[in-house]
């Protein structure tokens, strides 16, 4: 125990191992007017009797650290934050946890050095990003600017069924009918596209189609469709036409497989991430002569594939030290663009160069999450006399709360509002036309997403 200056004896320094579900919150840091992680935390801490009075809200005066700062919707599993706090008597985690709301958890705390802090002591961060398989196949959820480029008189459009974002038109799908009583029908229909190197993904489509004399057709099944990955184009040699001839529909369905062909390339993508380099293309207020621009990555890596609310998640990790606002997002956006054949491999190296300016796309912020902080050099040197800071004690806990407030969340929100699949529509050159950069002698001469980069 510590004393201070009027005589009272300062209570000691512990580290506080918990998780959230950052949803409906505007990241981890507090922020005056905003609803934060932290602002709960300091309420919930106050009314454990943790925090006194006196310094209630005042942070600073009872020494308060955290070891990564989230952004807005980001969650976390193993975040930790530290500071002096008052944890007698017994029962602080459920005094502290009966003041907090159930997507915020803690599991324990440990009894820490006097300089500790989890901010300064944190050597390395793993985080998560779970990533749906369809948004690395080039021909699902089309850009925004392929879609319109494709409307054209006498022929209808694919529709994506779960954003509802007008898609490219198929050749021949409904024909040039005449006749009399033409009303608009919307046919549900779902067609898994095959790409030229036999993957498939599983793209949910809607087609609005004219139809005559079909009062009694409300629905189709499409069993089969192929679209070619180096053209992007219907390949009707394999499709047959619908109503062709008055015929239903039919062509042959197909499941994608994160495969290992498709699982070699996206993690080649990654690799080029790992190392030390200057990120200030990959974050939105480190200029690219700052210091804190230089960051290293451990590693980064996506070989597992889970699945939440039907839909297929790629499990991307990746270890760093430290990392600025909105990078890990911005890295996503760029490898999955490469993976769409919208940019070249080649574009993280130039985005690494002090002297290259360029505007990185933003995966959305839903499916990343905090997995754990790492303290390995203070567990080390402190080992002998104080309690190791990790997950180790806490490693069902977290996983039970992670199944059911950030999976059940990441799964349900994409499976509801398609954050992912919308945000796959603005992918487009328009929006980033610095995915061009470098081409054809680093003219920024637009190029199909289809073309190989």
């Amino acid at each position: 125990m510590l004393t201070t200056t009027d005589g009272e004896t300062e209570p000691p320094k512990v580290a506080i191992i918990f998780a959230f579900c950052g949803v409906g919150y505007q990241g981890m840091q507090k922020n005056p007017g905003a609803k934060t992680i932290e602002g709960e935390l300091e309420e919930a801490l106050f009314h454990a009797g943790a925090v006194p009075e006196s310094i209630r809200g005042k942070p600073k005066l009872y020494d308060f650290a955290r070891s990564a700062r989230t952004d807005k919707g980001v969650s976390a599993v193993g975040q930790v934050v530290s500071g002096r706090f008052n944890v007698d008597p017994p029962g602080f985690v459920d005094r502290l946890n009966s003041n907090l709301p159930n997507q915020i958890r803690i599991f324990g705390y440990k009894h820490v050095t006097p300089s500790f802090s989890s901010k300064k002591f944190c050597d390395r961060r793993r985080y998560v990003y779970l990533l749906p398989v369809f948004a690395l196949d080039p021909i699902s959820h089309r850009d925004r600017e392929t879609v319109m480029a494709s409307l054209g008189p006498g022929e209808e459009y694919v529709k994506c069924f779960e954003c509802s974002e007008r898609g490219r038109k198929i050749p021949g799908l409904v024909g040039n009918w005449k006749g009399s009583n033409f009303v608009t029908k919307s046919l549900d229909f779902q067609s898994d596209i095959l790409s030229n190197n036999s993957s498939a993904l599983r793209t949910d489509v809607k087609i609005e189609a004219l139809s005559s004399n079909l009062a009694s057709l409300t629905s189709v099944d499409v069993e089969e469709g192929s679209i070619q990955e180096d053209s992007c184009k219907l390949n009707t040699n394999s499709a047959e036409k619908i109503y062709g001839q008055g015929n239903v529909m039919a062509e042959t369905k197909s499941k994608f497989c994160y495969g290992e062909k498709e699982k070699e390339r996206f993690n080649r993508i990654l690799s080029c991430y790992v190392g030390s380099y200057n990120f200030h293309n990959f974050t939105t207020r480190t200029k690219a002569d700052d210091p804190a621009a230089n960051r290293q990555i451990i590693s980064f890596t996506a070989n597992t594939v889970i699945n939440l609310d039907g839909i297929d998640f790629i499990k991307c990790e990746v270890l760093g030290k430290s990392f600025m606002l909105h990078q890990i997002r911005k890295m996503m956006g760029l490898a999955v663009a490469i993976m769409r054949n919208c940019a070249s491999e080649s574009l993280i190296q130039t985005a690494f160069s002090k002297d290259v300016n360029i505007t990185v796309p933003m995966a959305p912020e839903v499916g990343l999450y905090l997995d754990e902080c790492f303290f390995t050099s203070y567990n080390e040197k402190f080992e002998d006399s104080h309690e190791e800071v990790s997950m180790e004690a806490y490693k069902e806990e977290a996983e039970a709360f992670k199944l059911k407030h950030i999976y059940s969340h990441i799964g349900a929100t994409e499976r509801k509002y398609g954050n992912m699949a919308l945000w796959l529509h603005s992918l487009n050159y328009r929006n980033y036309p610095d995915l061009n950069f470098g081409s054809h002698g680093n003219n920024r001469v637009q190029i199909s997403c289809s073309e190989e980069g």
